[in-house]
């Protein structure tokens, strides 16, 4: 889950760098269509996948301090 955020928001950015190469911007193309979705993907993905990571690293931090003690729950 965290990858696939990651990715569509970097295929987002990616997509946003084409589309202003091709000349998508011009004449205010941008607000039409999928590009307000696609401009908005990554201020949104890449901080919930930072958090997702937050959330694994503590997760697994439990995980292996319950192992540790000996607790099997």
């Amino acid at each position: 889950m965290i990858a696939a955020v990651i990715v569509l928001s970097l295929a987002a950015i990616f997509a946003i760098i084409i589309g202003t190469g091709v000349g998508a911007g011009t004449n205010n193309g941008f607000s039409q269509g999928v590009w307000p979705t696609i401009f908005v993907l990554p201020i949104i993905g890449f901080p919930i996948g930072f958090v997702l990571i937050i959330v694994l690293l503590v997760m697994t931090g439990v995980r292996r301090a319950r192992a540790a003690k000996g607790d099997g729950r």
